[in-house]
């Protein structure tokens, strides 16, 4: 069960785990070293979101994490590159959606046992089937393609 935390000053440090990609129906997950590095910046509203994957720097992601109203749970994580990721804080997730190249991704993040645990679900943006009889009985029900899933374990280091 994940514990109530104070988002994101609960968070602050360097975690560090490995994350495991099940694509498609392989029976084992490829294992990418994975890190989160969350700071303070010189700004209350704003804090250092630093996403690396493989061995040190290989994939290096240096975000800026904003708080936009937290009251609402609106965050927004700032590539620094022109784009731009609304999350939001709901039952003690920090959570959001994105689509690119075709693909929508979900993403969670928690804490757990003082484990910080992140998810990502790749799913196709284009319905691969629709169902149902497209009136107020039984609308129509767009299905969708999962492409992959990761989830990681991240301990502070």
């Amino acid at each position: 069960m994940a514990q109530p935390s104070s988002f994101p000053n609960d968070w602050i440090g360097h975690w560090e785990g490995e994350l495991l990609w099940y694509q498609g129906a392989a029976k084992e997950p490829r294992k990418v070293n994975m890190e989160l590095q969350i700071r303070p910046t010189d700004s209350a509203h704003k804090f250092s979101w630093q996403l690396s994957y493989g061995a040190k720097a290989e994939d290096n992601r240096p975000y800026t994490l904003i708080a936009i109203d937290t009251v609402k749970g609106h965050w927004m994580i700032d590539e620094n590159n022109g784009i731009v990721l609304n999350k939001f804080w709901i039952a003690n997730k920090f959570c959001g959606a994105f689509t690119v190249q075709h693909s929508t991704i979900i993403d969670n993040f928690w804490i757990e046992n003082g484990k910080l645990v992140v998810e990502f679900y790749s799913i196709s943006a284009k319905p691969i089937a629709t169902t149902g009889g497209g009136n107020n009985e039984i609308p129509f029900v767009d299905s969708y393609k999962v492409n992959s899933y990761q989830r990681a374990i991240l301990s502070r280091e």
